[in-house]
């Protein structure tokens, strides 16, 4: 019976977890989609990365129109290196996202 009452516990403990884990995913989603993206900083910084690349996609050399991400930070959303971005064409960030 203690070791049922043991395993509940650590079972509600790790769904807990879990749950608070894909919160602040879901919240740091949606504030990067929906408030990032859109503000003057990010077309700041979106138009430095075009201009370094020379508007090509780094991976095909045609025209760049994105600029992906290599990585991204859990907090401080914005606060990327320049480094972590690159131009890319429309086809070659779609396939860098699957």
């Amino acid at each position: 019976m203690e070791i049922l009452l043991l395993l509940v516990i650590i079972l509600i403990s790790w769904a807990f977890k879990n749950w608070i884990f894909e919160t602040k995913r879901i919240k740091r989603r949606d504030y990067y989609r929906n408030v990032y993206l859109k503000s003057d900083a990010w077309q700041r910084k979106r138009f430095v990365v075009l201009r370094r690349d020379n508007w090509q996609c780094v991976y095909c050399g045609a025209h760049a129109t994105q600029v992906h991400h290599k990585r991204y930070l859990k907090i401080k959303i914005g606060k990327e290196p320049i480094e972590w971005l690159v131009s890319t064409c429309n086809n070659c960030h779609e396939e860098q996202h699957k």
